[in-house]
């Protein structure tokens, strides 16, 4: 059985556990501890010496990032596939998730950053939130151009280019973002979220919260240097280019973000 090493908010572990479901694999999924907090250890690790989910145990295989390990299932597990046939679509669909887990998840993060950590108040908050808003709906309209007259973003049948969106979608759902109504983007998400596969990951999320939100006090556990949110490289730009630098100072200053782990 694999072990895929989760954790139910992050857009990256649902885009695997998407395509593992899709696949009819079967799989556990397993939530390590230390993430945030730091002091991740063991076979997680071992798996993913970045120390952040996904990844994933197969036997002896060992495979971290999420477009490496969907790569890797569907060359070990090709049926179905969840790339289109072409080279050109297989492009066309990489690239899009390519902006989805780098751009448009900087936004979201950002708006976490703002919303839960409590990293910006005030003026500053709102002037954050405001630029999120604005990207946000730029996205929309390209993603509107991107689906076209398909009926889904891979094409005939649900795969690698619906997976790679639709988590991002959910999250800005979630922060009161949705796609315009009325549009074939709100169409499209309606349709991807009555597949068991994303069904079944938006019932994680509701089972994390079943006990009540769990963000709650994470502002605290940030403020006390108790929590470090990872400011990867589109997340540190999202941040100064949308007007939060002071954010970052003050970060650093404190102790409270953090980057990558070394490899040792």
């Amino acid at each position: 059985m694999i072990t895929l090493f989760d954790h139910p908010l992050s857009p990256y572990a649902q885009k695997v556990k998407i395509s593992l479901i899709e696949k009819g694999l079967a799989f556990e999924a397993v939530l390590p501890g230390g993430l945030g907090a730091g002091g991740a250890a063991g076979a997680f690790v071992e798996a993913n010496p970045r120390a952040e989910v996904p990844a994933i145990l197969d036997g002896d295989v060992r495979v971290f990032d999420s477009t490496i390990i969907l790569e890797y299932l569907d060359d070990a597990y090709p049926t179905p596939p969840m790339r289109p046939t072409s080279p050109a679509e297989r492009a066309r669909v990489r690239m899009l998730e390519e902006v989805m887990d780098t751009h448009f998840e900087a936004i979201n993060w950002g708006l976490s950053e703002i919303r839960w950590f409590r990293r910006a108040e005030g003026a500053s908050a709102e002037a954050l939130t405001a630029a999120a808003r604005r990207q946000t709906a730029g996205f929309y309209a390209w993603l509107e151009r991107q689906l076209g007259d398909r009926t889904w973003f891979n094409g005939e049948t649900f795969g690698w280019g619906d997976l790679s969106v639709v988590p991002y979608l959910n999250g800005s759902v979630g922060h009161g973002h949705p796609p315009p109504a009325g549009s074939k983007l709100a169409a499209w998400l309606a349709r991807a979220n009555e597949r068991p596969s994303v069904a079944a990951c938006v019932a994680d999320i509701a089972a994390l919260n079943a006990g009540g939100p769990v963000m709650t006090n994470v502002a605290e556990l940030v403020e006390k240097g108790l929590f470090k949110r990872e400011y990867r490289d589109h997340r540190l730009e999202w941040m100064i280019k949308s007007g939060g630098v002071e954010v970052v100072l003050k970060g650093l200053e404190r102790d409270n973000i953090r980057f990558a782990p070394d490899f040792g």
